[in-house]
């Protein structure tokens, strides 16, 4: 594929993506998103050729124009949407797919010093809402979504759908796999999460209400003793 079929399919999968979008030449001259994957691009060239130091000054010449830091090292497939992109962090053992979709705020990052696979892999069509932390040397299944502001330290199966802290899989299967969720999680789901936590409250609710209105009556009959 040339250079400019290249950046028109990049570009464009930011013009099916995005809503705010008005043109490509939008997307071209202002998006930071955009900016940081074409520069990285090169940084990434430049890095297999083993120029080290040129790859990672490119790389910080990048930081410096968009607030988004990928390490040269990183490996990054076709169409990746960065939107927004100020404080994406992406570690230089990161394999990122086709067509995934990085908010705000996101990283990609390790949790061990040691030398070698130390960052994740995000598989085709994932999802990553705005502020989410994806900790560690493990997968992110194909379409996966991951909710804002969890943080993932453990393999996602595929189409599953995670959030909290740590997070946790709420929903295993999209009803619509090929569909695009913004951010991550639907307004259903958030929803459907919120009344599962309220409902656990209540119960525990019920229950020390109960305990205490036993012990009102009785503390033994509370808390009863074998003779």
């Amino acid at each position: 594929m040339s250079l400019v079929s290249r950046l028109s399919e990049e570009i464009q999968s930011y013009v099916d993506r995005d809503p705010a979008v008005r043109s490509a030449g939008e997307v071209f001259f202002t998006y930071p998103g955009f900016h940081a994957v074409v520069w990285h691009r090169l940084a990434h060239a430049l890095y297999r050729r083993r120029w080290y130091f040129l790859a990672r000054l490119v790389s910080a010449l990048s930081r410096w124009l968009t607030g988004i830091e990928i390490h040269p090292g990183a490996k990054i497939g076709r169409r990746l949407f960065i939107d927004h992109g100020t404080g994406v962090v992406i570690g230089e053992t990161a394999e990122i797919g086709d067509d995934v979709t990085l908010y705000q705020g996101v990283t990609l990052g390790g949790t061990t010093l040691e030398k070698g696979k130390r960052h994740p892999t995000l598989e085709d069509g994932v999802i990553v809402g705005a502020g989410a932390q994806v900790l560690g040397p493990f997968t992110i299944g194909r379409r996966a979504r991951i909710g804002a502001n969890s943080v993932v330290l453990k393999p996602v199966p595929p189409c599953a759908t995670v959030m909290g802290v740590p997070g946790r899989v709420i929903k295993g299967k999209n009803t619509d796999p090929e569909c695009f969720e913004a951010y991550g999680t639907s307004a259903k789901e958030t929803a459907d999460e919120v009344a599962i936590s309220e409902a656990e409250l209540m119960k525990q609710i019920t229950r020390l209400e109960k305990r205490i209105q036993a012990l009102e009556v009785s503390p033994k009959a509370a808390h009863p003793t074998e003779d």
